[in-house]
């Protein structure tokens, strides 16, 4: 992994080089400076660190003197790479690059849908190396084994037929104007990160944010993964009528209260 600084004229972003799996990319972070346990934003499929919630999040760093760390995972935003490419595996190891560089301390890590994954992965994977956990998981509308459990095991068989035939399909989406591509590769690389099929611990507190009006990540999907979890130092935060995005002034209010008393 190597760093390469943006021209000094611009107020960002940074670049990172990350090699994994036989690929290489540059991965765009920005980097605000502060105290405290880094704070890293994780965003969510096809989201980048641009987002209403990201910047919200950046605001109240800014505000409160905390470092924040955000990036764009390859093929998201400013990075490199093609969307359509992508695989949990990769957007894993872009994450993994990034803390490893900018937050060598215990991080913060906040995930938003997929980066709720993505988080809990990296958290999983510091245990397994024997390094200190997280200082804590705010982790909105997780989307743990999404792959799996919200695309393949309710796809139609049509849907099916296409992917294992053309390897990709285009799935209309509400966030943004053209299709989402979803290629084999990413359901299958999925498999091999799938958390939901047996008891997850940390090491460190975790607060889930979870809309009762979300149709992409249902809340029974964030049951599960409370059932997982251990009780100690766990709180849910159920919002009635919020939807996937949480991007309301009051969802926005109740994420960065998460994040408050976490830091």
């Amino acid at each position: 992994m190597q760093t390469e600084s943006a021209h000094p004229a611009e107020a960002g972003p940074d670049f990172i080089t990350v090699e994994a799996g036989g690929a290489r990319r540059r991965i765009a972070v920005r980097v605000r400076e502060g105290a405290g346990p880094p704070v890293i934003w994780l965003g969510g499929f096809r989201s980048d660190m641009g987002a209403t919630k990201a910047m919200a999040v950046d605001a109240w760093a800014k505000e409160s003197g905390r470092k924040l760390v955000r990036f764009d995972y390859s093929g998201h935003g400013a990075s490199d790479g093609t969307f359509a490419e992508g695989t949990i595996s990769a957007w894993l190891a872009d994450a993994e690059a990034v803390i490893a560089i900018y937050a060598r301390e215990r991080p913060i890590m906040i995930g938003s849908s997929m980066g709720g994954w993505i988080a809990c992965l990296a958290a999983r994977a510091r245990r397994e190396r024997g390094e200190a956990p997280p200082a804590g998981l705010v982790l909105i509308a997780p989307a743990l084994d999404f792959t799996e459990t919200l695309m393949w095991d309710r796809f139609p068989q049509e849907v099916r037929d296409t992917l294992l035939r053309d390897r990709v399909w285009h799935r209309p989406t509400d966030y943004a104007p053209e299709p989402d591509p979803i290629s084999l590769d990413l359901i299958e690389d999925g498999r091999r990160h799938l958390m939901l099929d047996g008891p997850l611990d940390f090491g460190c507190p975790v607060h889930i944010l979870q809309g009762l009006e979300d149709p992409d990540v249902p809340a029974a999907h964030a049951f599960r993964l409370v059932e997982r979890l251990p009780k100690a130092g766990l709180v849910l935060t159920l919002i009635a009528d919020g939807d996937h995005r949480l991007s309301r002034p009051q969802d926005i209010r109740r994420l960065v209260a998460a994040v408050a008393e976490m830091a």
